[in-house]
């Protein structure tokens, strides 16, 4: 038996044992303090629990009588029912169990109970109903306020409170710090409702004071202890990208870069995240970057996430630098091959997708790194492609936008610079809601605008994007409109299945006006550039997020010309109402990216597996965004008071969250 300390695994509590120890891994618990940090979800304050005679129907509510009765009703369609009828003396409850029947042993006449959960009123019964969430036995001990956990099949609430008991009354006293042992106990044995709220932002300031620790520090190490290129940024070396380009770069863009420019004369290593919205240019800037560490002797890297986008940037550098010496090169999974990679040691300027940081893949000097649309990749993708190189510049570009919670806990460690304006002559793409019922106006929409020359996107919607289902309905939905709906124009198709020479047929001739509708997947939702488009249509919208409508939508709207997108579908839900509400009233992608956030939480707006965003335990980043906030405010004073307690601080919280994740790696492929 191992000895009590808050690394002890859940299975040696009195009370779990091996078998309920797999069920406490569901919710990410494997040892003692693991459960000490399970928080709650709400708290039931049952201090005065009202008459049975004043529930209300519809409402979720609490109630505490006597057992006068109880029925068991086994029923045809195999749904066990069973009914306990409470009287507190002011009325009668009918408290309800589906499937269920174990409960029957338990209950006796005279019993007193505490239940929870949804009250209705039985017309079949002629009764006030409760569908019962959670109960207890009323022994006149019983907590006061009642934590509500979050739960997971195999587990109920009540098993769940007496194992978080057994742990505070043995364990708890392994927390060194009084603050923190009592703020864990004002969160799982409340004794006043005010106390919760404090003992929580407490609790959630010290994770993201440590957590923003870590990121300042690994920034810290960046700008003073590693030693970067050097390049030379002279006035003669930007005008000669200057004069390269039919366009002068925005005041943003200007501004931009000048921080960037600092980053790659300083002798340190660039560590840079630069925000844009879609169409704002930030490829460009980056591509400006990359030109000075090929004017310095140096190679850069430019990592793409699709095929198609790193085609597109490849095409558009060949003829942006056809008339210098300097050498781009391609690299995707179809064009990799032994002699292609020898061939990048020749190349200044590589384009490429993950086939960049696959193994063989050798650089001659890799000096400058550029990741496009960062939340695409893992953490790990980003370091691979880092350690090609020695100690090389880093630039980050993200078109989806990013609230600044979001930027601190995801990019904290990283420098930030923002592409706030769109280049000019850009007119905001007018965009409306369509029911499935009125499609026929926007194609008799579509069809005016054709006849003007202009070219229309029809997006269908997928999960993944190897789904067979989705790509059946991608490639129904072009039958459809070429046969009956537009018979008399060319349409198109584009999906992630078609191999590298088709899609780039396909693009070619879309590019080239020979397609007059082109229906595709979110294949095209990054980079692609049609300036001549300026219509979408996106059917089934209310399945996509906010923010994928929003990058979807920016691939219209290139040009000088009015755009438009349609929205069509039919939200039912209360959320995707108001995502069809927030892409009609507002082109901003950060208002956009805030209303993203509010309504689906970081994990799915970013996509968990990809954004290598944090599990916190007791913090969350959108309501605690002034505690985390301050949090790195006292980070950074401590890292410029005490350097060494900063890191040692650091070092310790490191180790543990190594841990947890080697945990939870551990019970996934379990």
């Amino acid at each position: 038996m191992p000895t009590k300390t808050l690394d002890t695994p859940i299975q040696y509590v009195k009370g779990v044992g091996p078998k309920l120890a797999k069920i406490f891994a569901r919710l990410g618990v494997f040892s003692v303090e693991d459960l000490l940090y399970l928080v709650p979800r709400e708290w039931e304050d049952r201090r005065n629990i009202k008459p049975i005679i004043q529930v209300r129907p519809a409402f979720f509510d609490v109630a505490k009588g006597e057992i006068m009765k109880i029925e068991d009703q086994p029923t045809r369609s195999r749904v066990h029912i069973l009914k306990v009828y409470l009287n507190d003396r002011t009325a009668t409850l009918q408290a309800v169990w589906f499937n269920q029947p174990f409960l029957k042993r338990l209950f006796k006449r005279g019993m007193k109970l505490i239940v929870s959960g949804k009250v209705e009123f039985s017309a079949y019964d002629h009764v006030m109903q409760i569908s019962v969430r959670d109960f207890e036995i009323d022994t006149g001990d019983n907590l006061k306020i009642m934590p509500r956990y979050p739960m997971t099949e195999g587990l109920y609430p009540k098993k769940l409170r007496s194992v978080v008991k057994t742990v505070l009354d043995n364990y708890l006293s392994g927390i060194a710090d009084e603050r923190v042992r009592q703020a864990l106990l004002a969160l799982h044995q409340p004794e006043e409702m005010e106390s919760i709220a404090r003992a929580r932002d407490f609790l959630a300031y010290e994770e993201l004071f440590l957590f923003q620790l870590g990121l300042l520090l690994r920034r810290k190490e960046y700008k003073e202890e590693l030693k970067g290129r050097k390049f030379d940024v002279s006035q003669e070396a930007r005008a000669e990208f200057a004069s390269l380009l039919p366009f002068r770069f925005t005041p943003a863009q200007e501004r931009v870069l000048e921080d960037i420019y600092k980053d790659l004369q300083g002798g340190r290593p660039m560590n840079r995240l630069l925000q844009g919205d879609v169409g704002s240019g930030k490829t460009i800037v980056a591509v400006a970057a990359a030109w000075l560490a090929v004017r310095n002797g140096y190679q850069a890297a430019i990592l793409a996430p699709t095929e198609i986008l790193a085609q597109q940037h490849y095409n558009k550098l060949l003829d942006l630098f056809r008339d210098t010496k300097l050498k781009v090169d391609l690299l995707t999974a179809t064009t990799s091959s032994d002699k292609k990679r020898a061939e990048l040691l020749e190349a200044d300027l590589i384009i490429g997708t993950h086939a960049l940081i696959e193994e063989k893949v050798k650089y001659r000097d890799l000096a400058l790194v550029v990741i496009d649309e960062q939340h695409r990749f893992g953490v790990h993708q980003r370091a691979q492609l880092i350690s090609k190189g020695v100690t090389p510049h880093v630039l980050v570009m993200t078109a989806t936008p990013i609230p600044r919670s979001l930027a601190l806990t995801l990019y904290g460690d990283l420098d930030r610079s923002i592409i706030d304006e769109l280049p000019p002559g850009r007119m905001p793409v007018k965009t409306y809601y369509v029911p499935r019922n009125k499609r026929s106006d926007a194609y008799e929409f579509i069809r005016l605008k054709v006849k003007e020359g202009r070219q229309v996107f029809f997006v269908c919607p997928l999960v993944e994007e190897s789904s067979e289902l989705d790509l059946k309905a991608a490639v129904e939905e072009a039958e459809r409109l070429q046969k009956d709906i537009f018979p008399e124009l060319k349409v198109g198709l584009l999906h992630g299945r078609l191999k590298s020479a088709e899609k780039e047929r396909v693009m070619k001739n879309f590019l080239e006006r020979k397609i007059d509708i082109l229906v595709s997947t979110t294949v095209i939702e990054v980079g692609i550039d049609v300036a001549n488009a300026t219509v979408m249509v996106v059917e089934h919208a209310e399945r996509f997020g906010l923010s994928q409508l929003h990058q979807l939508r920016g691939r219209i709207g290139r040009g000088a010309e009015q755009s438009y997108c349609f929205l069509v579908g039919e939200p039912k839900s209360e959320e995707a109402r108001a995502r069809m509400k927030a892409m009609i009233e507002t082109g901003d992608g950060f208002k956009i990216a805030e209303a993203d956030l509010r309504l689906r939480g970081p994990g799915e707006m970013l996509g968990v597996r990809q954004s290598g965003l944090p599990n916190f335990r007791v913090a969350d980043i959108i309501r605690d965004e002034k505690i985390l906030q301050a949090a790195r405010v006292a980070a950074l004073e401590l890292i410029g008071k005490d350097p060494e307690d900063a890191h040692n601080r650091w070092e310790s919280q490191r180790s543990k969250i190594e841990n947890s994740k080697k945990k939870l790696e551990s019970s996934a492929l379990n």
